[in-house]
């Protein structure tokens, strides 16, 4: 992680790189998965079972696109009890906070005329869960347990197939979350599926969930066929933090940032050139011996940095700037900032609410 101060010449231009780096448009990814999803429209199962493939080299011949009830019955038993006990916490947690977020039909009168709005639920969501590198539970519980709350009664999961069964952990909090129907389908040709229909998959009418450049890039273009949530990219956090923050955490909460994907970002601003040192070098320190040590490490490598500034306020600004999808404010009285901060997808108060606490049980999910 490389420290730049606001007061060196090569503050603005790190800072500029930093604000420009959603700018980069993948042409041949574009056309590649424009070819996918004409195909899926066009050839519907035959061309989704063909991409599965050759791009997950799992043939569905013999287990088909859909899991059966049998397989989600037996994913409990593969899973113990105390994570099945973890998800249902979750799941509690994630239900109450959505149900307060619920918008509900309203209706006033006035001289003229009855007038108001009516809310209803779409009919149908499909959510997509990511295979690679990970296996991430809570995201189908994030996704899907929005939809169940605001009554969507038709909920899709779809996830890459593995070259055995699907994860338990990925069916158990599938159940648990309410979805409706699962199908062993993944990438670009799992969007197309979701948004087109197929002889064995229905239409969905909105889209959420993340995914790879790929995943993204298909949402974005099947916008207007189909709703989605938004067009995701890498993971980011930034932390602001004064003097009096501790380093070790700070670097612990980007290293879990990082440790996401090679492509996450990470970022650190703080009034004291001491603390940004200390961060650097505990960075390197519990890096080693991470289960995903190399992943984390390529991401803070590539797409960190840490920016030393004059006062809180300038740190502020700074964030503004980046607008980074995790802001965490580790300073003293970080409410006094609240009404400050302007551009920033999820924002953690305090020195001791990590951004791991909310992507797995705090509530707040990831799918408006």
């Amino acid at each position: 992680m490389k420290i730049v101060a606001s007061t060196e010449r090569a503050f603005l231009s790190a800072l500029k790189r930093v604000t420009s780096r959603g700018r980069v448009q993948g042409a041949a990814v574009e056309k590649t998965v424009k070819s996918i999803l004409q195909a899926v429209e066009r050839g519907g199962d035959k061309a989704v079972l063909r991409y599965t493939k050759q791009f997950d080299r799992v043939s569905m011949k013999d287990t088909g696109l859909r899991v059966t009830s049998e397989e989600i019955k037996q994913a409990y038993f593969h899973i113990r009890k105390d994570e099945g006990d973890a998800l249902r916490f979750a799941a509690q947690r994630i239900t109450s906070f959505h149900e307060r977020q619920r918008i509900k039909t309203w209706m006033y009168q006035d001289n003229q005329a009855t007038l108001g709005q009516v809310v209803t639920p779409v009919d149908a969501v499909g959510v997509y869960v990511p295979g690679g590198k990970a296996v991430y539970p809570s995201s189908v519980l994030m996704c899907a347990i929005p939809a169940k709350v605001a009554g969507v009664s038709r909920v899709v999961m779809c996830t890459p197939p593995q070259k055995g069964p699907i994860n338990p952990y990925l069916l158990v909090a599938a159940d648990i979350a309410g979805v409706t129907e699962i199908y062993r389908v993944g990438g670009v040709q799992a969007i197309g599926a979701m948004a087109y229909g197929t002889k064995t998959i229905q239409r969905v009418d909105k889209i959420v969930g993340p995914g790879n450049i790929y995943v993204a890039t298909a949402k974005r273009l099947l916008y207007g066929t189909v709703g989605i949530d938004m067009v995701a990219g890498p993971s980011e956090l930034l932390v602001v933090a004064d003097g009096d923050a501790k380093p070790a955490h700070v670097a612990a909460d980007l290293l879990c940032e990082a440790e996401h994907d090679e492509d996450a970002q990470v970022y650190l601003v703080t009034t004291s050139a001491q603390l940004a040192k200390d961060v650097v070098r505990l960075i390197d320190s519990q890096l080693k011996g991470l289960q995903r040590e190399k992943i984390a490490a390529k991401s803070i490598a590539r797409h960190s940095v840490a920016f030393v500034v004059a006062t809180m306020d300038e740190a502020i600004n700074v964030a503004n700037q980046i607008a980074p999808e995790h802001l965490t404010l580790s300073v003293d009285e970080p409410f006094d900032y609240l009404e400050k901060v302007r551009h920033a997808g999820a924002l953690f108060l305090g020195r001791y609410t990590p951004p791991s606490v909310a992507d797995y049980v705090a509530g707040p999910g990831r799918s408006e």
